[in-house]
């Protein structure tokens, strides 16, 4: 029977303790190493706590490696990027930042190694060839014609590849393995090809780069990594890595394990499908509010520590599975829930003018900024004759049980005072543009002194006071659980969520955030969590983003569950 309260460890620290408890190793050293062609994304955010996280745990270290093997569409763009992204997410890497084509010189020798060991050779295949020779899960594969060349053939077709004499697929390097393999990744795989294109670090220097496959464990090696952490995909690939670790005879190496991807529902993880995202302008860019990159969840507000605690329930496994979209914003509520201010906020906004107050009084409210945490104190809310509400929270033939305001209605203002509804104007169409509202001026503070019963409360805004600012709500990007699961010949984009964003003008504020700055939060009082903008919004013309509603769907459920 387990002892009660006792943390359970998942797979991976089971294993760095066995291994420094029999003394394979004395300090854990890990790596993150993402590509440098697109930005992060809350998938990468998994292997980034599993790979930082580790280390922290176990005092050792974690380098941050570039993996910029392929030129193709890589960018110092997305480099400085994803530095910032990790930055963000709370993880120091000090001065161990590293770049896959920094060893591109030992990389080349180690294949030049083989070669001379009679484990690899110059092919001459096509890539269609290639594949076609390779065999299914079913048959094996066939030798190629060039397969038996000598290692002084292979010797001087690889250098003159280094040296520019051949297109780009005209030849590549192959490790000779075997082409019978129940593993299709040990039929002879290609380790070098041919790309004569401009390297972001390198420049023209190489125009032949080694495959994924073979520079990363001869990265890990050359780093001194002891625990190569991927996602379960690799778990195939890994025979590989050990082949070529072995036959380069390389001393204490190191060794793969892979762990359960990130995947959740109402997003797509692809970096080809982000990307076309972003270059056919169906969103606003890699940091549109509604994608699932890094980037994007600073934007909309959401916080580190809420995206570690969602890493940390979703749990490190060997089996895939698809996390709730809803669970990570569960973890948001319950961090902002703790850190924001509470403010007022109309956003669809109704005036009411209140006929018996006084028309030159203007008083002050004082208000608890967060009921959360007593520390941050208070502020001075102003209250004016004319305020504005909630669009929604007024009704000339409201539903059974409606407790907000209508028509000989009463409602208490958040904070102020008992407002009774006297009457109303409209427009040529019948819509409501005015409420006109009397008050008790005894229920200062929102309580009344002969102690009736008001039902219904709601928050408000001093007209007088009042600051305009845009305000945009964001939904899912896409309206479907799996956005892939499309019938034949449809396509994931035609699960895109026409109604993901709704941007709302001249909404009225508390003016208490007139000074809102760039990534500011706040909770407004029955709306949600909302961030100031940190691309759009400027100084007198404040744009706000909502970070997630109050509506925690998954507490109730998990509440229900536990009872």
């Amino acid at each position: 029977m387990e002892e009660t309260g006792k943390v359970q460890k998942n797979f991976i620290e089971e294993i760095i303790e066995e291994d420094l408890r029999t003394g394979r190793i004395k300090e854990v050293h890990t790596r993150f190493p993402p590509e440098p062609n697109g930005y992060l994304h809350i998938g990468h955010t998994k292997a980034m706590c599993i790979d930082f996280g580790m280390a922290l745990k176990y005092g050792g270290k974690c380098n941050l490696r570039f993996d910029d093997t392929n030129p193709t569409k890589e960018d110092v763009e997305y480099v400085d990027a994803i530095i910032e992204d990790i930055k963000w997410m709370g993880y120091d890497f000090g001065d161990r930042l590293y770049y896959g084509s920094d060893y591109s010189d030992q990389i080349f020798e180690y294949a030049v190694k083989l070669i001379k060991k009679g484990l690899a050779y110059v092919d001459d295949l096509s890539q269609e060839e290639i594949r076609e020779y390779r065999g299914t899960l079913t048959e094996p594969g066939k030798e190629s014609p060039y397969r038996n060349r000598s290692i002084e053939e292979n010797l001087d077709l690889f250098m003159r590849m280094k040296n520019g004499e051949f297109d780009t697929g005209e030849k590549v390097l192959r490790a000779k393995i075997d082409m019978a393999s129940p593993n299709i990744n040990m039929r002879d795989p290609v380790i070098y090809r041919i790309k004569k294109e401009r390297h972001h670090r390198t420049g023209d220097k190489w125009c032949i780069y080694p495959m994924y496959d073979f520079a990363h464990p001869l990265q890990d090696a050359i780093e001194g990594i002891t625990h190569s952490l991927c996602s379960i995909e690799y778990a195939d690939h890994r025979p590989l890595y050990e082949w070529v670790l072995e036959k380069l005879e390389i001393e204490n190496p190191p060794r793969q394990y892979e762990f359960a991807r990130l995947n959740i529902n109402y997003t797509v993880m692809s970096k080809r499908k982000l990307r076309e995202l972003v270059e056919k302008q169906y969103v606003s860019g890699w940091d549109d509010p509604r994608m699932p990159t890094l980037c994007a969840l600073r934007r909309r507000g959401f916080t580190p520590e809420a995206i570690k605690n969602f890493i940390e329930l979703v749990g490190v496994s060997r089996t895939n599975s698809v996390a709730d979209w809803g669970l990570l914003e569960h973890c948001v509520r319950e961090h902002l829930n703790k850190i924001c201010d509470r403010v007022m906020a109309v956003l669809n906004p109704l005036k009411v003018v209140i006929e018996n107050y006084p028309d030159d009084l203007e008083e002050e409210f004082n208000v608890e900024n967060n009921p959360e945490m007593p520390e941050r104190g208070t502020r001075k809310v102003p209250f004016s004759k004319e305020i504005y509400i909630e669009r929604d929270d007024f009704m000339v033939n409201p539903p059974p049980k409606y407790f907000r305001l209508k028509p000989d209605g009463e409602v208490r203002l958040k904070n102020a005072y008992f407002i009774k509804c006297t009457g109303y104007e409209t427009d040529e169409n019948g819509n409501v543009t005015l409420v006109k509202a009397v008050y008790d001026p005894a229920s200062r503070g929102g309580e009344s002194p002969d102690g009736r019963k008001v039902k219904g409360t709601i928050h408000w805004v001093s007209a007088k006071h009042a600051i305009d600012a845009e305000v945009r709500l964001y939904d899912m990007l896409f309206k479907v659980e799996n956005p892939d699961d499309v019938p034949e010949g449809g396509d994931y984009k035609d699960n895109l969520n026409p109604n993901s964003l709704t941007v709302l003008k001249n909404c009225k504020l508390e003016p208490v955030l007139k000074d809102a700055k760039p990534g500011d939060r706040f909770q407004f009082l029955r709306m949600g969590y909302f961030c100031v903008d940190n691309k759009d919004s400027k100084p007198g013309a404040l744009v706000f983003n909502r970070t997630v509603g109050l509506k925690d769907t998954w507490a109730k459920i998990a509440s229900k569950n536990q009872a």
